[in-house]
């Protein structure tokens, strides 16, 4: 079992973000979903971050010049068709991605993921880096995944509780151009983990999938960004795309085994893993 068959010519995908070091999220959890999907994985690493599965302990911002150069080193020499976007350090870190992007001629598709706070509530941002997102960043987007609290902290609203919410929400945050995805699998229903999502053309859809209660969900939102990401690289329409996503984050949850004393990552190869297993499948 593949997910993909075998490539004529090699892809790649670009992921700018920040480096976990326990392996569960961020560029690490990118890479391996690029890897499952049968794409070369570049990066941009914007910080460094000393974390595990219980939380993280500290990080540092890499150098704004540094981030730029990385980018057009493989913007300029490989064959990125996708770019995702996750932890932006600083305002100047987010000011000088957005700067790099408008400078190039013919960007490929762009998914940014928007990750605030470390799912054991460590800060990832500041509220300036936060509001720099917001203007300079989400309008070069064409897909944008935040949960409930990351689309609350970016539109300055008290809460985004009710189905309306989510509607005002949606199309705030996408101003007429990216689809965006507001992710909720917190908050089930009916035994399902509902994201809700605008289309670029103002269409409106729900994503489901089985609620499954897991410790292993480290990296869940970096993982759906990634798979949203590798999925435009390889062809599909946005809204193909994020249905694959949905549905390779589900099995990833679904076969993750327990690591660590603190929240397991999903499992990224599990159809690698299948395939090993059962090589006529």
């Amino acid at each position: 079992m593949v997910l993909h068959p075998p490539l004529s010519k090699p892809i790649a995908v670009l992921t700018i973000a920040g480096s976990d070091s326990g392996g569960g999220a961020g560029i690490q959890a990118d890479l391996r979903t690029f890897a499952a999907h049968g794409l070369l994985g570049c990066t941009a690493i914007t910080a460094i971050t000393a974390q595990n599965t219980t939380g993280v302990q500290t990080w540092n911002a890499t150098d704004s010049d540094l981030v730029r150069a990385q980018i057009l080193s493989v913007m300029e020499d490989l064959p990125v068709r996708a770019v995702k976007v996750g932890m932006l350090a600083t305002a100047e870190i987010v000011r000088t991605v957005a700067e790099t992007w408008l400078d190039l001629e013919s960007p490929p598709p762009l998914v940014i993921d928007t990750p605030m706070v470390s799912s054991s509530g460590h800060a990832l941002t500041s509220e300036s880096t936060t509001e720099a997102v917001r203007r300079l960043l989400l309008p070069l987007a064409d897909v944008v995944t935040p949960n409930w609290e990351e689309a609350r902290t970016l539109l300055g609203v008290d809460a985004i509780d009710s189905p309306t919410d989510a509607i005002a929400a949606l199309s705030a945050l996408s101003g007429g151009r990216s689809a965006v995805v507001l992710t909720g699998g917190h908050r089930s229903k009916g035994g399902q983990a509902i994201d809700r999502v605008r289309l670029a053309d103002g269409r409106h859809l729900v994503l489901e999938s089985p609620w499954m209660k897991t410790s292993c969900d480290h990296g869940t939102g970096c993982t759906f960004s990634a798979a949203i990401a590798a999925a435009l690289a390889l062809g599909n329409p946005v809204e193909a795309a994020l249905h694959s996503a949905k549905h390779y984050l589900g099995r990833a949850l679904l076969t993750a085994a327990p690591v660590g004393s603190g929240r397991g990552p999903v499992d990224h190869l599990w159809a690698l893993r299948s395939a090993i297993e059962d090589p006529h499948d």
